[in-house]
């Protein structure tokens, strides 16, 4: 994406490491768990390479339409495992966000740069508002309501990659990439 490099490195580190997360996850004995984090992983590698400051490097043309395939692709597996769970939805949502981020970027790969007064396009806008108000949701789902007596579970009770708050923490931090990803735009 293009912007500052530093923050554009950040961004690449938050997804890369979420995405490496979700990849532990899939080793999860919990089946709905290795199911999500599959796609989940895609999303956060895909976003990891996208956001690599075009200062850095520069992806061939082809790179952009590939992405969007490859995305296009995780968007019909998402939408067919819809009909068994509403979460899918969201990760619906994700996956067309990125077809259309990278279909934008090959559109236009080199400068990117809107005219003045033009302001945000319709698309990038409503995916702004939906992502902001995820990431809202999903920190505020984050904060405990009330911590046990005790502290909480006893430690090794739950293997950390079945552990549905990291899960969730992995979530919020992609809804954050695909914020700042968006803002880009």
């Amino acid at each position: 994406m293009h912007g500052p490099a530093w923050p554009a490195w950040l961004l690449v580190a938050l997804c890369a490491a979420t995405g490496a997360y979700c990849l532990l996850r899939m080793r999860s004995g919990v089946e709905e768990q290795r199911r999500s984090a599959g796609g989940e992983a895609l999303m956060g590698f895909g976003m990891a390479a996208m956001a690599v400051p075009a200062a850095a490097f520069t992806p061939p043309g082809w790179a952009w339409p590939l992405y969007a395939a490859v995305f296009g692709t995780a968007a019909l597996r998402t939408l067919w495992a819809a009909r068994d769970s509403p979460h899918h939805l969201h990760h619906l949502v994700g996956t067309a966000a990125m077809v259309y981020m990278s279909l934008a970027m090959a559109a236009s790969p080199a400068a990117h740069d809107h005219a003045h007064g033009t302001g945000v396009p319709l698309v990038t806008g409503v995916l702004l508002v939906y992502f902001a108000g995820y990431v809202l949701l999903s920190g505020a789902r984050l904060v405990p309501a009330a911590v046990p007596a005790g502290g909480g579970r006893p430690p090794g009770a739950v293997r950390w990659g079945d552990r549905p708050e990291l899960a969730r923490a992995c979530r919020l931090s992609m809804g954050i990439g695909m914020v700042a990803m968006l803002l880009t735009m």
